[in-house]
C-alpha cells in the first residue's frame, strides 16, 4: 500500500504517446533509473521479443434510463453471448430485475433477461448483428476507469486504444501498450527487437481491489486469452537463441505465465500471480503504475520484490511521476 497524491492521477493523456517518463528498475543491482520512454530502445537488445497484447477496448459503457422509473441506469457490456445477448454490469445493481426495460437513446433498448448476482445482469437487446453493432457504436462510451473524473470525449476513442489493437473484446485498456506509437515500434524493429502479439481481453477482474486481507484468499475472475501460434514459435526461438523475453502490461505477462512455454493455447485465465512466484516465461516487464491493494500491484511486485517497488514507488511519488492509466511507465529488468 502507498498513499498518493490525488493530483499525480493522470487525467488526460500525455500530448504524444511516447511523451511519458519511464522509470527504470534493474532487479540485479537493485538500482532505480529515471528515464523517459523514447529512450525504450537504449535498454533493450537486438534478439529480444516485445510480446504484446492487441485486444481492442469496445466502446462498452451505456448510460440510459428506466422508462418505468424514470430512474437513469448504466450499463457495462462484459461479453457477448450471441443472438443479441450481453453479459453486462448494471447501475444500480441492487434494484435490478427480470423483465425491466433500459432504454440507452439512439433507438438502442434492452431488457434484463436474468439477474446473474448483484449488479450482473443478461441483457438482451432489441437487435443483433450489424445492427446492433452498429447501435452500439453510436451509443456506446470509452469505458474509462473511474479515478479518470471525467467523461469520455473524441480523444480517448484514440488514446484508450493501442496502435496495434486488432481483437476487440476489452473493457479496459492494457496501458502499458499505450506508449508505443508506429514510430516507435519500426525503431525497435530496427533495432533487432522482435514483436510478437497475443490477446488477453481485459475484464473488470483485473481491476477491481482486492477483497481479502489474506492475499491468498483473493481470486480473480477469468478472461478469455489466446496465445497464437505465431506468438509461441517467436517465444520459443527467441528463448532458445538466448534472448530476453519483455511483457508489455501486466496482461501479456499473465498469459505468457499461464501458456509457458508451451504450443498455441487458448482458453480462460484466473491466474492470480503474487508473492512469492517464480516466473517461468517473462524476463523484463513493461508496466504502468498500478493503484495501490489491486492484482497489478501484487504481480509486478512478485516480479521485482516487494521491498524494491515499495522504493520504486516512493520515488515515483517524490519525483512527480503521473499515475495509472494514462501516467508514466516503469521497465523492470
Amino acid at each position: 500500500m502507498y498513499d498518493l497524491p490525488v493530483e499525480l492521477i493522470a487525467q488526460e493523456p500525455p500530448a504524444s504517446r511516447r511523451d511519458s517518463r519511464l522509470m527504470v528498475i534493474e532487479r540485479a543491482s537493485r538500482t532505480i533509473t529515471h528515464s523517459i520512454f523514447s529512450s525504450l530502445p537504449s535498454f533493450l537488445r537486438p534478439g529480444d521479443l516485445l510480446v504484446l497484447n492487441d485486444t481492442g477496448v469496445r466502446k462498452a459503457r451505456l448510460t440510459g434510463i428506466r422508462p418505468d422509473t424514470g430512474g437513469k441506469a448504466e450499463a457495462l457490456l462484459l461479453e457477448e453471448m450471441g443472438g443479441g445477448t450481453w453479459k453486462a454490469m448494471l447501475k444500480p445493481g441492487r434494484r435490478s430485475r427480470k423483465g425491466a426495460t433500459l432504454d440507452f437513446g439512439h433507438g438502442l433498448e434492452a431488457v434484463v433477461a436474468e439477474v446473474l448476482s448483484p449488479g450482473r445482469v443478461l441483457l438482451r437487446f432489441g437487435t443483433s448483428g450489424c445492427a446492433l453493432e452498429e447501435a452500439l457504436a453510436e451509443a456506446g462510451e470509452v469505458p474509462l476507469p473511474p479515478y479518470i473524473r471525467r467523461k469520455a470525449g473524441p480523444l480517448d476513442e484514440v488514446r484508450y486504444q493501442t496502435v496495434y489493437a486488432s481483437h476487440p473484446g476489452a473493457v479496459a485498456a492494457p496501458t502499458a501498450g499505450l506508449h508505443f506509437d508506429g514510430e516507435m515500434l519500426r525503431t525497435l524493429e530496427d533495432g533487432g527487437v522482435r514483436e510478437a502479439c497475443l490477446t488477453l481481453h481485459v475484464g473488470p477482474g483485473t481491476f477491481e481491489p482486492l477483497r481479502h486481507d489474506e492475499i491468498d484468499r483473493n481470486e480473480l475472475e477469468a478472461e478469455r486469452y489466446v496465445f497464437p501460434g505465431p506468438c509461441a514459435s517467436a517465444v520459443q526461438s527467441v528463448r532458445a537463441s538466448g534472448g530476453r523475453i519483455v511483457a508489455v502490461g501486466t496482461t501479456s505477462a499473465r498469459v505468457l505465465e499461464t501458456a509457458g512455454d508451451g504450443g498455441p493455447s487458448a482458453g480462460w485465465t484466473s491466474l492470480f500471480i503474487r508473492p512469492p512466484y517464480e516466473f517461468r516465461a517473462v524476463d523484463a516487464l513493461i508496466t504502468n503504475f498500478h493503484l495501490p491493494g489491486s492484482s497489478l500491484l501484487c504481480l509486478v511486485g512478485a516480479f521485482a520484490g516487494l521491498e524494491l517497488m515499495r522504493q520504486a514507488y516512493e520515488a515515483a511519488i517524490a519525483e512527480r511521476y503521473r499515475f495509472y492509466s494514462y501516467g508514466d511507465a516503469m521497465l523492470i529488468l
